[in-house]
């Protein structure tokens, strides 16, 4: 039998060029995230293990004992910041999804105007509208005046979250902040999972006599899930490293593991101690969203 003419090799680059062309568009991604993200993150790692002083210079030692004696000191930061960090983000749980569900599904025409008035506060910046609330809180405002005469300082205070008839430098005027500043990012999420269900769902359900509450307890929330996780996550990550609204709300009492971190960096000095608590803050929150979206169910976020 003859011979097969010998291929072309011409005729299989168009083929490997379309291949590769889903490679050429991750390119710039990937650079970025190997310059600004993995770069400084192995730098970061390089330091946390340095011992020295800033005159005498800093260099790699190994010092594994860093990561526990910061964890040793400063682990009721960590509790601090878990604790405020989940009461923000049920808080914005709570207002957030009966907002979302209103724009989602009685909003009408009025739509748009809604949602511009969730992303309006983006506008501005986080630490203006933090220390607004500065304003808002003070120990002179209407709102403590308010809560002072309505008696519900006196049940804060006994439950510890207020002290007296003040509001600012409490853990409720940390929570309140960061329930604020991070509620667009509960709510966003939220309306995208409720927008997207199909409204012959519900019709379904009042077909079957279903009570308004069952139809939201066996339809609405169930398919608004990932919204939930979504959001959920969205606000209690950057809620837990937060220290702005500590800084500015909140007292010594009230310092999260952020302030320590910037405190460490920046007052201190203490750079191997500053990027042992990064890299300790950073995991503490990698393990629990692992183990939270496990429970959940959505294992497909990860």
């Amino acid at each position: 039998a003859p011979a097969a003419p010998p291929s072309d090799p011409t005729e299989h680059r168009p083929a490997l060029r379309k291949r590769l062309v889903p490679y050429w568009l991750l390119l710039p991604g990937i650079l970025w995230l190997l310059v600004f993200f993995v770069a400084p993150l192995v730098y970061q790692a390089s330091t946390s293990l340095q011992t020295g002083s800033l005159e005498e210079g800093f260099t790699v030692t190994w010092h594994w004992s860093t990561y526990s004696d910061a964890l040793t000191e400063y682990y009721p930061q960590f509790l601090i910041s878990v604790l405020y960090a989940a009461t923000a983000t049920a808080l914005c749980l709570l207002l957030g999804y009966p907002l979302a569900y209103l724009i989602a599904f009685k909003a009408g025409r009025w739509r748009n105007l809604l949602m511009i008035l969730v992303i309006a506060p983006f506008f501005t910046s986080f630490l203006i509208r933090t220390l607004a609330w500065k304003t808002i809180l003070s120990d002179s405002g209407s709102v403590v005046s308010t809560l002072n005469s309505l008696g519900i300082l006196d049940v804060t205070s006994a439950l510890g979250i207020t002290e007296g008839e003040r509001v600012l430098a409490t853990p409720l005027a940390v929570v309140c902040g960061l329930t604020y500043n991070f509620l667009p990012f509960m709510i966003l999420p939220l309306y995208t999972s409720l927008e997207r269900i199909d409204g012959r769902l519900h019709e379904a359900a009042r077909d079957l006599y279903a009570r308004p509450f069952t139809t939201f307890r066996k339809v609405t929330f169930p398919l608004s899930m990932p919204g939930v996780v979504a959001g959920t996550l969205l606000t209690f990550i950057p809620a837990t490293g937060d220290y702005i609204n500590a800084e500015l709300l909140g007292s010594t009492d009230q310092k999260m593991v952020g302030n320590v971190i910037q405190s460490q960096f920046l007052r201190v000095l203490d750079y191997p101690t500053a990027a042992a608590l990064s890299f300790i803050l950073m995991a503490a929150i990698l393990a629990m969203v692992t183990m939270y979206i496990r429970k959940s169910g959505t294992e497909d976020l990860v």
